[in-house]
């Protein structure tokens, strides 16, 4: 093999490397938990003391939603990411407590308190956010709540109180909560830097509007409550987003799907090196 040929070469996978890096990319990981991870990574989680999440409740018009704030570790800067993490439906109601799911509370944990400054928020709704119907040809869509719609006055109203960078504003989701951060989304595509679903019921209601915003998809194939093809479909129509990753877990089904995320970084580091 002469040296031309091993340049050339070389050129051609540099080209190579550099197409694919503005490529969608879809992950397929064959990781598998046993019980013994499940219930120990949810305990490291259900043991963090949840105090730094003060309590305050939003109203407006006929919608009275109760939330958790919580504050940056440190106040060295003009203005601060928010984060905004929506429940499961397992936890629909009013006791500002039993939304502050693994979700919302990985931001407590001490590297990510310390390392990722940031505002973080999580509403919680006394009725579903997001309600599912079946789409012309099978798959299950989803539509926001008046609860739902009403977050992006909340998020106005956080603006206007505290120091929050515009452009990095972040929603995060699992199961019902994925459906309604990608409902929010869909309704004002421009206001979001970045979007985490996990395990969502997908919304195709506004994809025309959603071809530049970074969107990351995680979901099992083995879930059979919010079916893995809502995601497989999401990420066809979305063919046209350079900023769409989709990562599937081959051996995880819905209630172990968040597992592999919630004792790392992975999502903190995703979602902050985005902006909108």
């Amino acid at each position: 093999m002469n040296e031309k040929f091993i340049i050339q070469f070389a050129i051609f996978l540099t080209g190579l490397i550099s197409i694919n890096s503005y490529a969608q990319i879809h992950v397929a990981e064959d990781k598998i938990i046993d019980s013994v991870e499940f219930s120990g990574t949810r305990k490291i989680l259900n043991d963090l003391a949840v105090d730094k999440f003060q309590k305050k409740i939003f109203v407006n018009g006929s919608s009275t939603i109760p939330y958790r704030i919580l504050m940056p570790k440190d106040t060295h800067a003009k203005k601060y990411p928010l984060v905004i993490t929506f429940h499961n439906s397992s936890r629909i109601g009013n006791d500002n407590q039993n939304q502050l799911e693994p979700l919302a509370r990985i931001w407590l944990r001490e590297n990510i308190y310390n390392d990722f400054n940031c505002f973080v928020i999580a509403p919680q709704f006394n009725e579903r956010s997001s309600n599912y119907h079946q789409e012309n040809g099978g798959v299950l869509t989803s539509t926001p709540s008046d609860d739902a719609r009403a977050i992006l006055k909340l998020i106005e109203e956080i603006e206007r109180a505290y120091p929050i960078d515009k452009n990095k504003i972040y929603l995060v989701g699992y199961s019902m909560g994925a459906s309604t951060a990608q409902n929010i989304l869909n309704i004002n595509p421009k206001k979001f830097a970045a979007l985490v679903s996990i395990a969502g019921v997908p919304d195709f209601s506004n994809l025309k509007k959603l071809k530049n915003n970074n969107i990351w998809l995680i979901h099992g194939k083995k879930d059979t409550e919010n079916p893995y093809i809502g995601s497989t479909e999401l990420y066809a129509r979305l063919g046209n987003n350079k900023n769409l990753v989709f990562t599937t877990f081959n051996n995880l089904e819905h209630n172990n799907i968040m597992i592999p995320y919630l004792l790392s970084d992975e999502i903190p580091k995703w979602l902050f090196k985005t902006s909108r």
